[in-house]
């Protein structure tokens, strides 16, 4: 649906204003939308995907891990995925009140994409460099979007997600370097050029969602306080979005229904997109590893 068809269907769960502020900035904040039934759940889910990494030395198709992970102080970057490892990941994204959010931005349609769970763990978490997420995954259209959802409180001192308001209406950046390689970042010429101040940081308490737009420009700082937080996403469509490419994470419920009915047309919007390195083989391992330019371990 175009962002003028979507308007003619009143919001279910937000307001007009907040639907139009995502229109017009590309992104929300959502202060504690998310009840502390699921709160409580995903959590307990986490803690137990934190145990799980304990017997992993080196990262593997689930587990991102940093260095200096060990069994006796373990040190996530991300768990890929987690809708495949945890059924209350997965019931989360399929029954929670961000699939109702999704339908009032994008349609009554919705389809589920991918999951991550990232970590910024105390004292040394590392950094997201700027970027843009549609260029990792080309879709027909511009719809695709990605909830963020605070599993504890998250400061200024955390490191919370960053945006440029307005960025999803302007330019998509190359993800290449000057060699052509794959960084998943913007070179440190374009980041230098954006607007100096222009950023706004999303800090929210426990059960705040952040919502931003595939084109959106985001980020996040390392984090050097002592506390972690970890941040679960979860990506959605329009059911009318089609990808182009291979899923770099790939779930079972990928292009799963979680509102309305599938698509009968896909939708292209004429914008170009920038293409990704081939995913189909399985080469992708993190946006972490391949911003840091770290070899494989």
């Amino acid at each position: 649906m175009l962002v003028d068809d979507v308007r003619r269907i009143a919001p279910k769960v937000l307001t007009e204003e907040q639907r139009e502020f995502y229109f017009h900035n590309g992104y929300l904040l959502l202060e504690e939308v998310i009840s502390s039934e699921w709160l409580g759940r995903l959590r307990t889910a986490t803690d137990e995907m934190i145990e799980r990494s304990r017997s992993i030395s080196t990262p593997d198709s689930v587990f991102d891990l940093e260095p200096g992970h060990t069994a006796e102080v373990p040190r996530l970057r991300r768990v890929t995925s987690p809708v495949d490892q945890h059924p209350d990941y997965w019931r989360f994204a399929r029954e929670s009140i961000l699939a109702d959010i999704a339908a009032d931005l994008v349609g009554p349609d919705v389809k589920f994409h991918h999951s991550k769970l990232n970590f910024k763990w105390a004292r040394g978490g590392a950094e997201v460099k700027w970027h843009q997420d549609v260029q990792f995954w080309p879709h027909t259209n511009y719809s695709s979007l990605t909830f963020g959802t605070y599993l504890y409180d998250c400061s200024m001192d955390q490191a919370p997600l960053g945006v440029f308001p307005g960025s999803h209406q302007g330019e998509l950046y190359n993800l290449y370097d000057a060699d052509g390689i794959w960084t998943g970042a913007l070179s440190d010429s374009d980041s230098a050029a954006l607007p100096a101040g222009g950023e706004v940081y999303l800090p929210g308490p426990a059960g705040s969602v952040t919502v931003h737009n595939c084109r959106t420009l985001h980020c996040s700082a390392k984090n050097e306080s002592d506390l972690g937080r970890p941040l679960l996403l979860n990506v959605y469509s329009a059911a009318n979005s089609m990808p182009y490419t291979a899923n770099p994470l790939p779930s079972s419920h990928a292009g799963e229904i979680v509102r309305g009915e599938p698509a009968r047309w896909a939708v292209h919007d004429p914008r170009p997109c920038l293409m990704p390195p081939d995913w189909s083989g399985g080469d992708y391992t993190s946006l972490f590893v391949t911003q840091q330019r770290e070899a494989r371990r």
